[in-house]
This record gives C-alpha cells, structure tokens and sequence, in this order.
C-alpha cells in the first residue's frame, strides 16, 4: 500500500490545503493529513487548537475515503515511520514556498533517506492562499467562505461572533459578471 502524508498545521484548513489532499488521494492509496501540534508559528498562537484543527480536517475529508487524519508532535520523519510512510506531499503555492520546503526536505533526507517528499503546485486560484490571510479576512468580517469548507466556515464564524448571514460575498470575477 502506497501511503503518504500531507503535513502543515492546518490553522485552519484552506480549500488550498483541501486540494492538495484532493490530488494526493488520487496518487496514493491512502493520504493522512499529518496536522502538528505546533504551539505557535512564527510567534503568533493558534486560532484553533490541536482538537479543534484535527476535527475540522476530519469533517472537511468525510468525503474521501482514502483520506484520514492524525495529529503528531515530535519530528515529521519520526512521525512518517510510525505511520509507515514512504511519501511526504507538500503543496507549492510560489518560489518562496519552494525556498523554506526545499531546506526541510533536505534535512528530512539527512535524517531518513527512504523518506521522499514529493511536491504538488498549487493551482493559480489558490496560488494565494494561506491559513493567515483566511483567519484575517475572517476577523475583519470579509469575503472568505469560498476559501474553506463549510465546517470552517462555520468554525471561523464562531471564533470571531460573526452572523453567518452577514458575512459578505466575494465579488465577482469579470467573467461572472458578463454572465449575468
């Protein structure tokens, strides 16, 4: 069984993040969105916590049977071995991203090299976006529940006391306009 992980933090899970799941579920026979407890990244606290994030992923996935979730607190590569798998997924959004992940899958190779990374582009609509930007627009009451899944949206409504009915639309592209 080829198994692989889909690692992040997943503060909230994106429909960004989704579609990298979406697309390794179709590679691998089975894809665990690996979600660290990570305290805090780059000095900011979680929005969610670890229980809220893995039950937020779960409800986001119900839909693809291959797809599972765990949660993991030590080395990514130590964490590959428990689960026995051989593939880390990571998804691309621009060069910077490809930067920071190209320095992490040098140091999980130094530390097990029957572990490889594999990496999955993201798609111009999400090339964009991020956990960080959805948990802003969100606090600042935009447009953003075309950007999670319908238990995130909801999640994020709760977080931030928003009525789910004022939360505006995204505006619509050009190309949706001349549809109407």
């Amino acid at each position: 069984m080829k198994r692989a992980l889909v690692p992040g933090t997943f503060d909230p899970i994106t429909e960004g993040h989704l579609d990298i799941v979406r697309r390794a579920s179709q590679i691998f026979d089975e894809v665990i969105i690996s979600i660290a407890e990570s305290p805090d990244k780059g000095g900011h606290a979680r929005l969610f916590t670890l229980e809220e994030r893995v039950r937020l992923a779960k409800e986001s996935t119900a839909d693809l049977p291959s797809v599972r979730v765990e949660s993991f607190g030590d080395l990514l590569v130590n964490f590959a071995r428990r689960m026995d798998a051989k593939v880390i997924v990571k998804g691309l959004r621009a060069i910077t991203d490809f930067e920071y992940e190209f320095q992490m899958t040098a140091m999980n190779y130094e530390i097990d090299r029957e572990i490889e990374t594999v990496f999955i582009m993201s798609p111009p609509k999400y090339m964009y976006l991020s956990s960080s930007i959805v948990r802003e627009i969100a606090r600042l009451n935009g447009p953003f529940k075309e950007f999670v899944s319908a238990p995130v949206f909801h999640a994020l409504c709760g977080k931030y006391g928003l009525n789910e009915a004022d939360v505006p639309a995204a505006a619509q592209s050009s190309a949706q306009r001349a549809d109407v």
